[in-house]
């Protein structure tokens, strides 16, 4: 709508000036200089008229614009599908709503580290809740916040840096930030800007299934999560949020103690343990050829683009050679995980985004490249991509389903059969369940749910390929920090017998479901869609597990 009906004062001005120069033939163009001629004073009347009537003309046409303008930007975005939310403000870079939208040609392109987005105004034109209906059930599945890199990945950071303060003679511009820099990021917990993260979760939970949050009953949430530390913690910052929210809502009939219990599953490698994989030997084997599927498919890509790169930091950081693909990709990532680990990438009093001077760097196209870079790794390593890799979630979507028909858990891959068949531990009576995960067992999830499983489907691993190609898939869209998947039940008046409707939502998107005959916005009835899930039903390929 922007495009429109906007309009440069640069074009305006041209208008205007081609209707002072009307011609009597009905032509428009601009008078040179050689045949411009004094005018009688009959002449110089009509040209003041004409001259006059322009220029009202132009000023009614320029509120008609102003006018446009303004329904295009406030009134278009309510009908229907809208606008990209902006960052700044006063809440700063991220807010709970719409997540981080600062910079997000830059912030938006980090892959699984990028910060959470809001993907709402993508694709399917639907409200939040569809009307006529009414949400019965809602469960979040949920990555945790920003983190420091893992403790592997933290030694070759450190390590670049170390080798580049040994060896650079002089830093050119652009790059002198890098001479004084210290690397003195923690390893493998959840940053101050991943705790925000985690409140503002919680904090949208609740309103946007405030209907039901509200209801005794439904509160507290069951929450469980994986049982590292990071994890564990988003879950309690997540319970924050929620709680603060539901003891400010004067509507709240509920009044449930706080903390929240949290049931944290351990992630030791022989654990049953749907929040994170491990069992499934042939997967996790360091010598197995579905184990360096990722990888391989990353280092075919980081061909196609690191040279040119490497040559510009050469030309930049002279004494250190960079001649590998990696040493690019880890001076990439030091732009995300040293922007999360700010406490808030934002200054409000400056109005000043604070993402770090690595992600400076780099174009916004080559972290464009980045972010498929990072892509290709979680396709092949654990969706859809590696012929093991959706199996990883089967014992998970097993459990959804439980939950969804209110029946017992029937699964034989990675359930842990004692917590599922105790009511405390795995309780099917709720409208409300909150899980906390990772994000290669979420990728592995949305496999075995089949949401991206596209006929002929294959990711590209010379050319980068955007969502609309890949039929919603990518890092950033599906796990980036805090990245959340809702799965929802709703009840609607035009459902024929009354039948509940499944809809799922990645990163606030509604993602058709596939197999089961959805209707216009995306969703199928609880049986259509659980007779879809054959896969997970079937247990995937897990007798090639072992």
């Amino acid at each position: 709508m922007r495009s429109l009906f906007s309009i440069s004062l640069g074009t305006m001005a041209g208008w205007q000036l081609d209707w002072l120069t009307r011609r009597s033939v009905g032509q428009y163009r601009l008078l040179g200089t050689s045949e411009r001629q004094v005018p009688n004073f009959q002449t110089r009347q009509q040209t003041r008229e004409q001259r006059k009537r322009a220029i009202i003309s132009a000023l009614i046409l320029a509120m008609i614009l102003a006018l446009l303008s303004f329904v295009a930007v406030t009134v278009a975005p309510t009908l229907g599908r809208y606008n990209p939310p902006t960052g700044g403000g006063a809440g700063g870079c991220d807010s709970p709503e719409n997540g981080f939208w600062c910079e997000p040609g830059i912030a938006h392109s980090w892959g699984q580290y990028s910060p959470y987005f809001t993907l709402g105004y993508q694709d399917l034109d639907v409200p939040k809740v569809p009307k006529g209906c009414e949400i019965t059930f809602a469960q979040v599945l949920s990555r945790h916040g920003a983190r420091d890199p893992t403790a592997g990945k933290s030694l070759v950071y450190k390590t670049l840096i170390d080798n580049i303060h040994r060896s650079v003679t002089s830093y050119g511009p652009g790059f002198e930030f890098l001479e004084t820099y210290t690397y003195d990021l923690g390893s493998d917990q959840l940053t101050p800007f991943g705790e925000r993260q985690m409140i503002n979760s919680g904090i949208k939970l609740y309103t946007q299934y405030q209907d039901l949050a509200r209801d005794a009953k439904n509160n507290p949430p069951f929450i469980r999560s994986s049982g590292q530390q990071r994890v564990v913690e988003s879950a309690e910052k997540f319970m924050q949020g929620y709680h603060s929210t539901l003891e400010s809502d004067k509507k709240n009939r509920a009044t449930p103690s706080f903390p929240y219990p949290i049931l944290a599953i351990p992630e030791s490698a022989d654990s049953n343990n749907t929040l994170s994989h491990g069992l499934c030997k042939a997967f996790e084997s360091p010598d197995s050829p579905y184990s360096s599927t990722g990888s391989q498919a990353q280092a075919t890509y980081a061909s196609t683009f690191t040279p040119h790169i490497m040559s510009r930091l050469n030309q930049n950081l002279p004494g250190y050679n960079f001649s590998s693909s990696q040493d690019v990709i880890s001076l990439m990532d030091l732009c995300p995980f040293n922007t999360v680990a700010a406490q808030q990438p934002y200054n409000a009093a400056e109005a000043k985004v604070l993402l770090s001077p690595f992600c400076y760097l780099f174009t916004v196209d080559e972290w464009k490249k980045y972010d498929y870079y990072q892509t290709l790794g979680k396709w092949y390593a654990y969706g859809p991509g590696n012929p093991l890799g959706p199996t990883q979630g089967v014992g998970y979507v097993n459990e959804l389903i439980a939950r969804m028909t209110a029946r017992p858990v029937v699964d034989r891959t990675s359930t842990n059969s004692t917590l599922d068949s105790d009511p405390t531990t795995f309780p099917l009576d709720r409208a409300l369940y909150a899980d906390f995960s990772h994000d290669n067992d979420m990728v592995s999830i949305l496999g075995a749910l089949g949401l991206y499983n596209l006929t002929g489907l294959t990711l590209s691993n010379t050319t980068r390929m955007e969502e609309k190609d890949t039929g919603g898939f990518s890092a950033r869209w599906t796990v980036p920090f805090a990245g959340r998947v809702y799965f929802e039940k709703m009840r609607c008046d035009d459902s024929a017998g009354e039948k509940e409707l499944v809809r799922i939502l990645v990163n606030d998107r509604v993602v058709r479901l596939r197999g089961c005959g959805a209707d216009e916005l995306g969703r199928c009835t609880v049986d259509e869609w659980v007779e879809s899930l054959g896969f997970a039903r079937g247990g995937g390929e897990w007798d090639r597990c072992f």
